[in-house]
């Protein structure tokens, strides 16, 4: 008994001693010591009186996780292996294979086997399904089986892997593999320079500096900086890039916090580069986090005209936080503005709907706000661009194509069904090529439910609850209906586009990333507009005043 309450009144100490030497003090801190008592008598009673045996580590593992996912997706948890993972996203010194892997429940799909790496050099083509990698197959691995390709430099491993309905194995010897933040950058014409920007890791400054500095050596007045699909990074490095074309001394993001030693106000600090070279920043759906701090505050600056589809929307700062044991976690602790004012986080992870999806902003709920020369920009979720192109946002089949990974699967069944085309920069897909993708969709039982879709179902489930289904199911019928015909006509709306994605995927699986930048200057619709921006200084500035 005496030792019992010993522990009843530690957890409570414990907890105080917790709460009062963090960085806030709570207000609601005895609830909290409530309930970190009732879970530790509820967790030690579970794993001595459950009738199988439990595993302490899953289950605190899984109470961990879920708690986490009421918050946001960006709050993680990371255990031993994980830290180790995280330190190597951010440093750029990946030690394994050399590949972008997909993870999947019974296999590892190569989406990507960088130039000259180990994989490559192993033979691994996009496309490969490893299911077993050395012992270990890959469906009876619990956690995430991508771990078992890492490894340091000089090791070997040994994969068994599916290609074209062929089992085959290969060994790859592990190397250092230095991942670069600025992995293409040239000359589009005598005078405007290209320059893409994959990821903000600690290299992404310094390499873009490299690389302006030798386009200008060649030539270049000019310049296009490409963000697109730039899942962002870490938060100096884009202060820093932004730095690279704006003054020392600029405001270039702030955050705010609940926390007050987090709320921040980040300025260049260094000489710039070149203040007045004119700049087109290429964006998407897909450029993220750092991306949109740098877009955002260039467009806000009125220094550069920004190009595609609206940015991602995530406008959540987080900071790792270690914990005992060699574990981690990433804590979202503050929201970031650009210099204008503009929060651009999209999705509201606090108030979420009736299904638990978080809620976006609606389009009349934006807020104005005025960049340094008056211009009007708005919030509501990711950075607007000054010139939106329909050819850059993704329609909603489109996403269904990509989501079920189709285009993808399409791209190998190409490549082992051609040859190598004789001139990369000419290579274009044609009608023939297009009815064939068609069938390819068909053959693969592609079909997609849209969300008016979902909402007229659920219309007439209710209807018929209220018994009101006889009154309306020659309308609903019709509606049905309407959005096949839709559907069934939607593909081919979408030609342009999709033919794009493809020829994208085709010409990386045959040159590699490499040869994909080369073919994007030569015919990128979203480089050529930005190209036609640059040429005409009055157009270029009429976006800027």
């Amino acid at each position: 008994m005496k030792k019992l309450l010993q522990k009843r009144l530690i957890i409570p100490l414990v907890a105080l001693t917790i709460f009062f030497s963090g960085t806030a003090f709570k207000s609601d801190f005895f609830e909290i010591a409530k309930q970190i008592e009732i879970f530790t008598t509820l967790f030690k009673e579970l794993n001595m009186n459950y009738v199988d045996e439990t595993n302490p580590g899953d289950l605190m593992d899984t109470a961990i996780k879920s708690m986490l996912n009421d918050l946001d997706p960006y709050t993680n948890y990371y255990n031993e292996q994980d830290v180790e993972a995280a330190r190597i996203n951010n440093a750029g010194d990946y030690t394994g294979i050399g590949a972008n892997v997909l993870t999947l429940k019974d296999k590892l799909v190569i989406v990507e086997a960088y130039k000259d790496y180990a994989a490559d050099k192993a033979g691994l083509k996009a496309g490969d399904e490893i299911i077993k990698v050395d012992n270990v197959t890959v469906a009876d691995f619990k956690d995430d089986a991508g771990n078992l390709l890492q490894g340091a430099a000089g090791t070997t491993v040994n994969v068994t892997y599916i290609r074209q309905g062929q089992t085959e194995t290969t060994t790859i010897n592990r190397e250092a593999v230095d991942i670069h933040a600025v992995p293409h950058f040239s000359m589009v014409n005598d005078n405007i320079g290209y320059i893409v920007l994959r990821k903000f890791n600690e290299k992404t400054s310094s390499e873009t500096i490299s690389a302006l500095r030798s386009l200008k050596s060649q030539g270049a007045e000019k310049l296009i900086l490409d963000l697109r699909g730039n899942p962002g990074g870490l938060l100096r490095e884009a202060v820093n890039v932004t730095n690279i074309f704006v003054p020392k001394n600029q405001l270039v993001v702030t955050t705010k916090s609940k926390v007050k030693k987090y709320n921040k106000t980040y300025y260049t600090q260094k000489e710039p580069i070149d203040t007045q070279i004119p700049l087109v920043v290429l964006i998407d759906g897909s450029s993220a986090s750092a991306s949109e701090i740098v877009s955002g505050a260039l467009q806000d600056l009125d220094r550069a005209v920004v190009v595609g589809a609206r940015s991602f929307g995530k406008g959540l700062v987080q900071r790792p936080k270690k914990l005992t044991y060699g574990t981690q976690m990433k804590i979202t602790i503050s929201r970031y503005y650009t210099p204008s004012g503009r929060c651009i986080q999209a999705l509201d992870y606090w108030n979420r709907d009736e299904n638990g999806k978080a809620t976006r902003v609606k389009q009349e709920n934006y807020n104005a706000f005025k960049t340094k020369k008056g211009r009007t920009v708005y919030d509501g979720g990711g950075v607007q661009p000054d010139l939106e192109l329909d050819a850059t946002k993704l329609s909603t089949i489109t996403k269904a194509i990509i989501n079920e990974n189709l285009i993808f699967k399409y791209a190998t069944e190409y490549y082992y069904n051609h040859p190598a085309p004789s001139d990369l920069k000419t290579f274009e897909l044609r009608d023939a090529e297009f009815n064939s993708f068609k069938n390819f969709l068909i053959d693969n039982d592609f079909s997609f439910e849209t969300e008016t879709e979902k909402a007229f179902a659920t219309a007439l489930n209710v209807a018929k609850e209220e018994q009101l289904a006889g009154e309306i199911n020659e309308d609903y019928a019709n509606l049905v209906s309407a959005l096949n015909q839709y559907k069934s006509k939607a593909i081919d709306a979408n030609k342009a586009q999709l033919l794009s994605l493809l020829s994208d995927e085709i010409v990386k699986r045959y040159f590699y990333r490499e040869g994909l930048y080369e073919y994007y200057v030569a015919n990128n619709f979203e480089i050529q507009k930005s190209v036609e921006i640059l040429k005409d200084p009055t157009n270029y500035l009429s976006y800027l005043n």
